[in-house]
This record gives C-alpha cells, structure tokens and sequence, in this order.
C-alpha cells in the first residue's frame, strides 16, 4: 500500500481513539459557517468550475480569481496559465459533464467531454480553492487517436452521456464517513495490485467505464473479460501486467453523494508476458501491456453503503514510470 494512504489512514484512526465522543460529535461548519469565512459552498465551487471552463475556452486566465502562486498541471506536466489546453480549447459538452464538490477540503472537479481544435477530448479538470480564491489547477485530458473520433477503449468520445448514479444523493443509511470512503476506493487499487477480489467490496451490478467505453459489466462487449462486472473481473486475478500503482492521491471526496476522485498512475513493466488465473487458466497478456508504459488516471468511484457501484476513469498512456505532477 502507498505510505501516503497508509499514514492518513492511520492518522485518523488515531484520532478517533484519542478524541473518542468527542470527536464523532463534532460536525463540519455550515455551508453559511463557512461563506462567512470566505468558504465555498457548493454552488460557489460549482461556480468557479464553469469560470475556470469558461476562462479556458475564452484563453485568457487573467479573468479568474486566483492566489499568488496558483499552480497548474497538465497531464502530469507543470505548465504556465494560458498554455497548453488553455489555447486549443472550445468548451465543455453539456451531454457528459459531471460537476464534483467537496465543501470540506474546498475541492472542485469537472469531469466530462471538451471540444478542443474541432475534436472532442475526455477531461477531468480539479481545482483547489483556499479563501474563495483558486490555488491549484490539474488536468488530466485523453486527446482523440484519430478520425473515428475516439481513443483508448475503442469508443467515440462524442457519443458518451453522463451517468445520472453520481449525482445521486445518498439516503443517511447508505453514506459513510469520509475515511472510510477513502479506504473503499483504495481497496480498488490494493485489488489490482494483489490480482484479488476479496479485498474489494463490489455492488454486484459494479460498472466500469474508461474513457466514455465499458471495460466492466457490459453486455455488448466482444470480449469475455469486459462482459464480467467490476468484482467478477477482480476474481479472476487478471492483473498482474499491472506492476505498479503508485502516486494515489484522494483530493475530493463527497459523502452525500459517496464519491471519491482519485489521481494516480498504473506502471506496466512489461515483463509480464503470461498471467495465471485464479481458475488455473494461463492468458497471454495482450498489447499494449507487454511493453513498459505507464497510464495516467484521474478515477472517479461511486460507494453506496460500503461497496462500489459504479467507477469512471480518464486516462491516458505516458512514458514509463513518469510522475503524476503533484
């Protein structure tokens, strides 16, 4: 398990031990708490989300509200404001646009699609905001791969539609704690690393999409492995080809919603040229697995009472073993 993950985890069990009542009585300022001390709340994170949108689109960053030192990174790469994306892009689609909040740690994020040069590009876009004012810009951006309009997955970036279950607002009995949220999408990741599904709690139904296409739980797909839900693929122990999944970080996380937005980075060394399945079976690992790259990922992961729902991913391949940007 990544130190980063291990030590927040262990930090906040710590301080629930030590707190104990105490600190489960304590309950998060007030969206009006926190307007009074140039917090936002959700609409005002939503808000800065379509600025920041709007001001890419309009290629001029000057007109947002920014801290002395705003950082921003693109696809992994620190990058001036008004270069890269900010001079190619044209707008973001209103047919798949996922607008992410998280009043308490004030991070905002946009997932979806965004015209960029005449083409249709898959964006996750996160903002940091510290006194209603924006002090980190990330982008992650999956670029089409030619005139089909599409990239990795197979699909057509145009065509995909936004998912109404993350917008969906928990009942009180199905949300949890945001620690817990944190270590449920983890999970997902110490899965992969391990080739198992008994570390990961799945809805059954469990539904993965990577860049608009259904790799888990789709019914029309043409190969055995994405016709599995997220926890059948898990059983299978079909992942050792990823060798390494590093750099995870958590920086949005919304309870009422039971969301997660995780960045992180999947190495294949490519030393993996075969992997036993749990069944016994031995599978030749495919293109372009058996050749070292490393996939940049921005992850989205829908937890309902405990277990995961539904997962959406951005990613995009990048050279081997290069770092995630932050």
């Amino acid at each position: 398990m990544e130190h980063s993950v291990r030590n927040l985890l262990c930090v906040l069990a710590a301080s629930a031990t030590v707190l104990g009542g105490a600190a489960a009585a304590e309950q998060p300022p007030t969206a009006a708490e926190m307007l009074a001390a140039g917090r936002c709340d959700r609409s005002c994170l939503h808000d800065l989300t379509d600025q920041v949108l709007a001001a890419m689109a309009a290629h001029d960053a000057s007109r947002l509200p920014l801290r002395d030192g705003v950082r921003y990174t693109e696809n992994g790469q620190t990058l001036r404001l008004n270069d890269g994306l900010w001079q190619t892009a044209e707008g973001a689609s209103s047919s798949y646009a996922m607008y992410l909040d998280d009043v308490q740690s004030g991070a905002a994020a946009f997932m979806g699609a965004l015209q960029e040069s005449g083409r249709t590009a898959m964006i996750t876009l996160r903002l940091q905001v510290e006194g209603r004012k924006i002090s980190q810009i990330e982008v992650v951006i999956a670029r089409t791969s030619g005139a089909a309009g599409g990239g990795f997955g197979g699909g057509s970036y145009a065509d995909v539609k936004t998912l109404p279950v993350f917008a969906e607002v928990l009942p009180q009995a199905q949300r949890r704690p945001r620690e817990q949220l944190i270590a449920t999408a983890n999970s997902y990741f110490e899965g992969l690393e391990q080739a198992t599904g008994k570390v990961t709690p799945f809805e059954p139904g469990c539904q993965r999409r990577e860049n608009g296409s259904i790799t888990a739980n789709n019914p029309d797909a043409k190969n055995a492995m994405s016709k599995l839900s997220c926890g059948a693929q898990f059983d299978t122990g079909f992942s050792p080809f990823i060798t390494e999944v590093r750099g995870r970080r958590f920086p949005l996380v919304d309870e009422q919603r039971g969301l997660v937005l995780a960045f992180l980075s999947f190495d294949h060394s490519g030393r993996i040229k075969s992997v036993k399945r749990t069944d016994g079976t031995i599978a030749k690992v495919p293109a372009p697995f058996d050749t070292p790259y490393t996939f940049l990922i921005a992850e989205l992961f829908k937890i309902r009472d405990g277990r995961i729902a539904q997962v959406e991913a951005v990613l995009l391949p990048t050279p081997y073993g290069m770092p995630g940007g932050w």
